[in-house]
């Protein structure tokens, strides 16, 4: 029976993205292919989170308001266990435009494939050549004021969650390279609102987000310690924000 409702509610959010994607498609088709217009995009895709958390019952609960924040740019790490971290997380950072470096596979989906690919910084980890020209526009992103936003897992694990997959080194080389301050994020609890759109009968369910805004790791202890001891301190730190009991 429950995963029955579970199968329902994630039909009625599958209607919701598409109608909701299709609704905003000719603003955000135009903003994303035009640089200049980039901030427009940026706030279009704010508000369309902001509408798809309400129709799907998804309330933001955070430990700190994000207006605590210091100026960006920096660059923002979470953990990544379910699709819901996507949908929540432009309308988490409403003051601090920023973009996402992920993976390429994503542009295999037809609708985010025009969003993404030019608004977004898509990586090509298996062309080499391709991965340089994104870290390139990264670092342009960077200096021209924008916030990133990366999931350094590199992907959602298949095992049991909310454990996390080690941190992959690149977000926090950038860093380094780059000087910028890295945020740690940890999405709580959004594995068990959302689950795999392929497992139909898997949990899905309208309920709070709660997501831990941790302090800021700054670029002067960036530089003072190596990637692999900030990488464990972010992971550290957003892995001890997690529950203690593990469910699929």
């Amino acid at each position: 029976m429950l995963g029955i409702i579970y199968f329902v509610y994630k039909l009625y959010l599958g209607i919701l993205f598409s109608l909701t994607a299709l609704l905003f498609y000719p603003f955000l088709a135009f903003t994303t292919t035009r640089e200049k217009y980039h901030k427009a995009a940026f706030n279009g895709f704010a508000f369309w989170s902001i509408l798809f958390r309400i129709l799907a019952l998804w309330p933001l609960k955070l430990n700190r308001s994000e207006k605590d924040l210091p100026k960006g740019p920096f660059i923002i790490v979470a953990n990544h266990a379910s699709y819901a971290d996507i949908f929540i997380t432009p309308s988490l950072f409403l003051h601090h435009p920023h973009l996402f470096l992920g993976k390429s596979e994503i542009l295999s989906y037809p609708l985010i494939r025009t969003y993404f690919k030019n608004y977004n910084i898509p990586v090509f980890r298996d062309n080499k050549i391709k991965a340089a020209k994104s870290l390139i526009v990264a670092r342009k992103k960077l200096k021209a004021g924008w916030s990133l936003i990366i999931f350094p897992e590199g992907g959602i694990p298949d095992h049991v969650r909310p454990n996390m997959l080690p941190f992959k080194d690149g977000a926090f080389i950038l860093a380094k390279e780059m000087n910028v301050p890295i945020l740690p994020v940890t999405f709580v609890n959004n594995y068990r609102l959302f689950t795999d759109p392929t497992d139909l009968s898997g949990s899905c369910r309208p309920g709070f987000s709660k997501v831990v805004l941790h302090p800021i790791i700054e670029p002067e202890e960036i530089q003072e310690k190596s990637v692999e001891e900030i990488k464990d301190k972010a992971f550290n730190l957003i892995n001890g924000a997690l529950p203690v009991s593990r469910e699929k």
